[in-house]
């Protein structure tokens, strides 16, 4: 089946130093010009230098993964897919978590979660809670820290609470409904990352986007990686093959052709 939601994101390679040094000048020169005698001689608030901090704020904000309402209806053509349900109140939510729907996010060595979100809802998708926990895995294998859930599964009731002091939320209906609401999305904390950190994260999800797994959004206000997992995730990680070694103490004969592409695998990866 096709992708239906592909992200076109640069490269992770691609470096712009030359834009970040112009932006620094233009920093330079506005609070040269803000801190004059004749601006400090102003008594109204001159409205064009808040649109150039605006302007500005937005080039140095450079994410991978911009949040779009193309990545939104992406994210519902998803879930309209898999025929999910957008998770009304609490009653709908305990139904999927007893039928195996919704299952929990749980601490380990390589994941936390925000201590504020609420027990009832550290559930989503198995295939998302795979996703997590195999990222949190590489994550922890780099940097010996741990990856931080800080959102998971929404009900309905709770995305429209959440709209009334944040008026960046997505809706809690319509074509660009919250994906959270299907329990396929996970929001993880980027906000105290390093910049090496984040290149880190931005990579694995950059090779998964191009596989159609997932739909990541580096959102600013929250300082997150919202990511929307595929169901097609299980059936990808099932094709990711491991050749374990054996003990050092134990003679194992492997058949020629699993020798052969064992080989292989260590070739492609070095």
């Amino acid at each position: 089946m096709a992708n239906r939601f592909i992200v076109q994101a640069q490269s992770p390679t691609d470096s712009k130093p030359p834009r970040k040094l112009a932006v620094a000048l233009m920093l330079a020169m506005f609070f040269v010009l803000a801190a004059s005698p004749g601006a400090v001689a102003m008594r109204r608030p001159d409205h064009r230098h808040h649109r150039i901090l605006r302007h500005l704020r937005g080039l140095l904000w450079n994410p991978m993964f911009r949040p779009s309402h193309d990545s939104l209806l992406r994210q519902n053509e998803e879930i309209n897919r898999l025929e999910l349900p957008r998770i009304q109140d609490d009653d709908e939510l305990e139904a999927l978590k007893a039928s195996g729907d919704l299952v929990p996010i749980e601490e380990s060595e390589s994941l936390r979660i925000e201590h504020g979100l609420d027990p009832s809802r550290r559930f989503c998708r198995p295939w998302t809670r795979d996703f997590v926990q195999d990222l949190s895995e590489v994550y922890y294998r780099e940097f010996h820290d741990q990856i931080q859930v800080n959102s998971a599964v929404r009900t309905v009731k709770v995305q429209k609470k959440l709209r009334r002091h944040n008026r960046n939320a997505a809706p809690a209906d319509g074509d660009t409904a919250s994906s959270h609401l299907a329990g396929v999305t996970v929001d993880l904390q980027r906000r105290g990352l390093t910049k090496d950190e984040i290149r880190f994260v931005e990579r694995y999800l950059f090779y998964l986007n191009a596989l159609g797994l997932v739909e990541p959004e580096e959102e600013r206000r929250h300082w997150c990686f919202h990511i929307m997992v595929s169901d097609r995730y299980t059936d990808w990680r099932q094709t990711q093959t491991i050749f374990p070694q054996p003990p050092a103490d134990e003679t194992v004969s492997a058949p020629a052709t699993a020798t052969a592409s064992s080989a292989a695998t260590t070739a492609s990866s070095n």
